[in-house]
């Protein structure tokens, strides 16, 4: 049973992540999933398409994945993006642990998403209702 799951998909259902972190030896489970969200700085979303360099972008999520059950003794970690095309309300990534205890798990948690949208080469196109705006996710 592996510790860490890293993906880039074209899709996510996030009812499977609470089984992707399920663990005999954790006491508690800690989900962030971002959505495409209606509005941007008052401007209306119709979309995002995201792009990535998809060997890159998978060594670097498995870089942090690896580091979070370090350093908080994760049972399990998920790290998953989706690519393509979504639509507002749609999950485009999603990320987990699982730990004997709560602390740990919303740490590692916070620590996941924030590394991500950091370090992670991947790149998002926001369709406004009235224009088009690139937005790169890696600085």
């Amino acid at each position: 049973m592996s510790k860490k799951i890293v993906e880039i998909v074209d899709n996510i259902d996030a009812s499977q992540v609470f089984k992707d972190l399920s663990h005999p030896k954790s006491g508690g489970i800690c989900v962030f999933v971002g959505t495409v969200r209606e509005f941007t700085k008052e401007e209306e979303v119709v979309s995002l398409e995201f792009e990535t360099y998809k060997k890159m972008a998978l060594k670097e999520m498995d870089k942090i994945a690896t580091d979070a059950v370090v350093k908080w003794d994760l049972n399990k970690v998920i790290i998953r993006h989706a690519v393509g095309l979504k639509g507002v309300e749609v999950p485009v990534v999603v990320v987990g642990a699982s730990s004997a205890h709560r602390d740990a798990c919303f740490e590692a948690c916070r620590y996941l998403i924030d590394t991500l949208k950091k370090t992670v080469p991947i790149w998002k196109k926001e369709r406004f209702e009235n224009k088009s705006v690139w937005v790169s996710a890696h600085p």
